[in-house]
């Protein structure tokens, strides 16, 4: 039984300004402010050193969102000298906002990219401007690099420091989600306590994923039970991560031999994947199939292989199409007769 593969993590916020607005003063503070306004008057040196920083600004913001188009046309070494170009000019301009933002960025194409060594260095050049410039360590911000720097010590078989990394990503959002719950509306939004909660869920689903693939499905479960209850409340049952979170959850009970407990979920995330249509269905529906064939339900098994090869045809995924053949082979094997 194998897993729905997961989509390479990508940056996708708007290219921020890399200027922050000042905070407003004290209502003491402004008749003095006003009256120094009057004699400090930027120079002519003044205005030609701002409109200067104001030009190299924007054209590092052009360069990030031309990055960013190259990233998604998949063109990762266009895209990493155009942000290599950036970075030039961020430093050039003492920008630190743009130092970090356009790390991160290099960071999650060498991620994406399989580029494990490079993408650690850029993950950790990316938290030190963040910490450097008052981030506290239990920022979301700061959580997500660290998911990210503990998937590539679990994808290095670093096993200690990725088992830290999970640990201090979840412990951390618990803690912080436990301080925050009765704080009122209007000093954090429920919008903000739902990302935060979002957060944990990926946490623990890419947690989950390292329990499993070292072994240990019976921990992975807990997991993803948790997982696919933060999923379920704040995103609904049909959204596609919940679907994927079932499947999941099913392919843990699965290896554990608990093939009744892994059918409720496969069958319940696949009728979910028919009817939203999910980009995926033809894993979910060979995820079903391999539970039937546990459950020793051959005609059922083969049926549902059928529909799910047609699917993966249909999506040209030339590695499932492959991975289905040999699954059918295997049924047409065990379900043979004996003499």
């Amino acid at each position: 039984m194998y897993r729905l593969l997961r989509r390479g993590p990508g940056p996708e916020a708007d290219v921020p300004s890399a200027r922050v607005a000042q905070h407003g003063r004290g209502p003491g503070l402004l008749p003095l402010v006003a009256a120094l306004t009057w004699f400090s008057r930027p120079t002519a040196t003044e205005e030609e050193e701002q409109d200067a920083a104001d030009k190299t600004e924007a054209e590092i913001i052009q360069l990030l969102k031309r990055a960013k188009l190259s990233i998604m046309k998949d063109e990762p070494e266009e895209a990493e000298l155009i942000l290599h170009d950036a970075l030039r000019l961020a430093y050039q301009s003492g920008n630190n906002k743009a130092i970090t933002y356009t790390y991160d960025l290099m960071a999650n194409l060498a991620f994406i990219h399989g580029q494990l060594e490079n993408a650690e260095k850029l993950f950790k050049a990316t938290m030190s401007y963040l910490l450097g410039g008052g981030m506290k360590q239990e920022d979301n911000a700061i959580i997500e690099i660290s998911l990210k720097l503990a998937s590539i010590y679990a994808a290095q078989n670093r096993q200690e420091f990725a088992l830290a990394g999970y640990e201090f990503c979840i412990s951390t959002l618990e803690e912080k989600m436990e301080r925050e719950k009765e704080l009122a509306e209007d000093i954090m939004s429920v919008e903000e306590k739902a990302n935060t909660r979002l957060l944990l869920g990926m946490c623990l689903d890419s947690y989950a994923r390292y329990l499993l693939f070292t072994k240990q499905p019976s921990q992975a479960q807990k997991m993803y039970e948790k997982a696919l209850r933060i999923s379920e409340e704040i995103q609904g049952e049909r959204h596609p991560q919940t679907i994927v979170l079932m499947n999941d959850l099913a392919t843990t009970l699965d290896a554990q031999g608990h093939f009744d407990e892994a059918f409720i979920y496969v069958q319940r995330a696949s009728d979910l994947a028919r009817q939203i249509k999910h980009p995926e269905l033809h894993m979910v529906l060979s995820n079903l199939a391999a539970v039937l064939m546990h459950r020793e339900q051959y005609a059922q098994a083969k049926e549902i292989y059928q529909e799910a090869l047609k699917q993966a045809e249909l999506e040209r995924d030339e590695v499932s199409i492959q991975h289905i053949r040999e699954e059918l082979a295997e049924l047409s094997r065990k379900s043979r007769p004996l003499i």
